[in-house]
């Protein structure tokens, strides 16, 4: 965990030094969205709290946020995206971070749906599988127990080892939507990003899903349906393994604060959207 907050103040640090030029012409200019406020002007705190998939991204918008407008503050807590929307619903976070489409039980319950990035899921393997390709039937297949040997997909007679995250985790529910599966057989079930990539980097078998922005040279990501887990084919829509990333408020942004309605107007500026890009998003308009 201490390796992984390296790297990731190692992100927000190169994202600030990246945009800062822009980012303070901007705030002295007025943002490229409407209703944008002179960076003196916004001043305050809120707190954000959700997906664990969504930390890099929120730690380096904030920075940025942050160094744009001097007077304020935004802390983020990471604990699932379910946890999240409860957050907001009790008044202790201003900000869900959820990692998928919201239910309409949550938007029932006031909560509004922000789409401010678009993720790629990544499914990732140990460095040594023989394996680079799946079909969606055969990840579908792994994940049911209905394919339980690495050999049955063109690998090596080794037993897979099924990765996942808990049941209030967006990312699980977002890769079970996608994959249309009611029914899984996981032999782990883990709480956050970071220890998936951990485990599938340990165990030779091991198989999971992570944020497509997380991937690093400890585990291998595969290709699904032949097609690569990249920014562009997520664009172009061939990589079938894709969700929003939410914001969501309690009302609408106009009834939040100044601050928070800063904030997002900043994700929608040129500034805002190069750092999203930066820790290997898709900017939404």
């Amino acid at each position: 965990m201490k390796k992984k907050n390296v790297v990731l103040a190692a992100v927000a640090a190169a994202v600030v030094t990246m945009v800062a030029g822009c980012g303070n012409q901007a705030a002295s200019n007025g943002s490229q969205g409407s209703g944008s406020q002179a960076a003196g002007s916004v001043k305050g705190s809120f707190t954000m709290a959700g997906s664990t998939s969504m930390e890099k991204m929120a730690r380096a918008t904030n920075e940025v946020f942050m160094n744009t407008y001097p007077g304020t503050n935004v802390t983020a807590e990471f604990i699932g995206s379910g946890a999240g929307i409860e957050s907001v619903l009790s008044g202790s976070a201003k900000v869900a971070n959820v990692s998928r489409n919201l239910t309409d039980e949550e938007k029932e319950k006031g909560i509004v749906e922000n789409i401010v990035a678009i993720d790629g899921i990544g499914v990732v393997v140990n460095p040594s599988n023989e394996v680079d390709d799946l079909t969606k039937e055969q990840l579908a297949d792994i994940y049911t127990g209905e394919i339980k040997n690495w050999s049955e997909v063109g690998g090596s007679d080794e037993p897979i080892v099924v990765i996942g995250r808990e049941a209030s985790s967006g990312t699980r529910e977002a890769f079970e939507d996608i994959l249309e599966l009611e029914d899984c057989s996981y032999s782990n079930e883990l709480d956050n990003t970071g220890a998936v990539i951990a485990k599938v980097s340990a165990v030779k078998g091991a198989i999971g899903y992570v944020s497509l922005d997380v991937i690093d040279d400890s585990v291998k990501a595969l290709k699904m349906d032949g097609v690569e887990a990249t920014a562009e084919n997520i664009k172009n829509g061939t990589y079938f393994l894709q969700r929003p990333f939410v914001m969501g408020t309690k009302g609408e942004i106009e009834e939040q604060e100044d601050i928070i309605q800063a904030y997002f107007e900043f994700l929608k500026s040129d500034e805002g959207k190069a750092v999203i890009e930066q820790v290997g998003l898709i900017t939404v308009d």
